[in-house]
């Protein structure tokens, strides 16, 4: 089982959302199967990221709701970003 570790940025992201239960629920979800597994499931079109994120991960909590992470070390996931491709790329 891996231990998820909230960077700053992730912590205010969070916050954004907190009042939208619908986005927390989704999140719950993949943290859940990132903390058990390490990885995503298919279905939230989990990839590798490019340019300033180069080495980071990505995936697709819901729609236009996306989480970026790094698997930094052998059991620890640090949580680097939530949000829209407009607010983490725009």
């Amino acid at each position: 089982m891996k231990q998820l570790k909230q960077g700053t940025q992730f912590k205010k992201d969070l916050k954004r959302v907190q009042n939208q239960p619908r986005k927390i629920v989704a999140l719950e979800t993949v943290l859940g199967h990132l903390r058990a597994t390490g990885t995503v499931p298919k279905e939230h079109n989990p990839h590798p990221l490019s340019g300033n994120y180069r080495g980071y991960l990505e995936c697709h909590v819901l729609n236009d709701f996306l989480l970026i992470w790094i698997d930094e070390e052998a059991n620890i996931i640090k949580l680097i970003r939530l949000g829209s491709h407009s607010e983490l790329f725009g």
